[in-house]
């Protein structure tokens, strides 16, 4: 029996974001591979969602480490460890294909200028996902052959106002952030207030990101059989 794949977010913030949610699970769904449950909203939401699937079951978090306050908080308090027939994966980290596809979409809209570059992650409490975080931002410099500076909206320093101000005194005049986020919602509308030159599109769509979710699916399957 395939186990069932619970895609797991916060998504009480937007509208918006909440589409952008749903069809993400539309998508890991039309693929086949796995029944798909999709368990949004609040802490006492999800948390009914995810034990009124019956199991075998994988929980998969619908969002990036470091990516999303919010959703890495719902996922901490559901205290899903005595779940019987279940198993869960992290957030999505710094898988090497999406980082790619970071650093593309960065060319893209930066074009062949001298930009200082941003990394802009939201933060969390868990020292984890800052490592990821900080692994993300060393993977894309390698990638862009230049200098990453990460800036955080929440929770840590530095700040993405203190990033950008650093790059601004280094003679900077072009600055572009490179958005650590998996759909779009209301962190979009924060970063366009900042004095930037250019934003990446959220990491979703992207059928990286469908792949990505399902190898994870795949790989926990072994630790249910």
């Amino acid at each position: 029996m395939v186990p069932t794949m619970v895609l797991v977010a916060d998504d009480s913030r937007d509208a918006h974001r909440r589409e952008a949610l749903h069809g993400l699970a539309e998508a890991v769904a039309e693929r086949g591979e796995a029944p798909v449950e999709a368990a949004f909203g609040s802490p006492d939401e999800v948390g009914a969602a995810i034990r009124a699937v019956p199991g075998p079951k994988v929980v998969v978090p619908a969002f990036v480490a470091g990516g999303d306050v919010a959703s890495a908080h719902l996922l901490s308090r559901l205290g899903l460890g005595g779940l019987e027939n279940s198993c869960q994966t992290s957030p999505l980290g710094a898988v090497p294909s999406i980082v790619a596809d970071l650093a593309a979409r960065l060319s893209e809209v930066a074009g062949d200028h001298d930009d200082g570059v941003i990394l802009a992650a939201d933060g969390t409490t868990g020292a984890e996902e800052r490592q990821v975080v900080m692994d993300v931002a060393r993977m894309l410099s390698r990638r862009l052959s230049s200098p990453v500076q990460v800036g955080y909206l929440r929770t840590w320093a530095p700040s993405v106002s203190d990033a950008v101000d650093r790059l601004r005194r280094s003679g900077h005049e072009r600055v572009s952030v490179a958005a650590w986020r998996l759909v779009d919602g209301p962190d979009f509308d924060l970063l366009r207030g900042f004095d930037v030159t250019t934003i990446t599109e959220p990491l979703w769509p992207s059928d990286l990101v469908v792949d990505t979710l399902l190898a994870q699916h795949r790989a926990a399957k072994g630790r249910l059989s």
